[in-house]
């Protein structure tokens, strides 16, 4: 399972930036996707998940600001982020729990990571 993100960028606090990534590869099934984040000198945090039955969890920070969204049929996620702040400046890693096929154990998978910046 691969996992490629596009984004992010620069934008100035208040603003708002739309995540996207999407999984490719041999996929037999995804259980959640979501994303985590890790700023300069922190550890990384999540922010937000969603299930195949599209249960979602965020974190208290980005709850009322950021929503999460999946479209199952493209194993793709989103992250839509509004009034965004600059301590929502990080790297945004996409993640997903799942197999690559139907023999293998369910795993963590991670993406690249894109950088988000708010800034004024």
């Amino acid at each position: 399972v691969q996992l490629q993100a596009s984004g992010g960028g620069l934008v100035q606090p208040g603003g708002s930036l739309r995540l996207s990534c999407a999984a490719s590869g041999s996929i037999s099934s995804i259980a959640a996707m979501g994303w985590y984040r890790q700023a300069p000198g922190k550890q990384r945090e999540l922010v937000a998940t969603i299930t195949s039955s599209s249960t979602t969890n965020y974190a208290d920070s980005v709850k009322g600001r950021f929503t999460i969204s999946r479209d199952n049929a493209k194993n793709t996620v989103y992250l839509q982020m509004n009034s965004l702040k600059p301590e929502d400046t990080a790297v945004y890693y996409c993640w997903c729990y799942g197999r690559g096929t139907i023999y293998s154990p369910l795993m963590n998978y991670w993406g690249q990571g894109t950088l988000v910046t708010v800034s004024s």
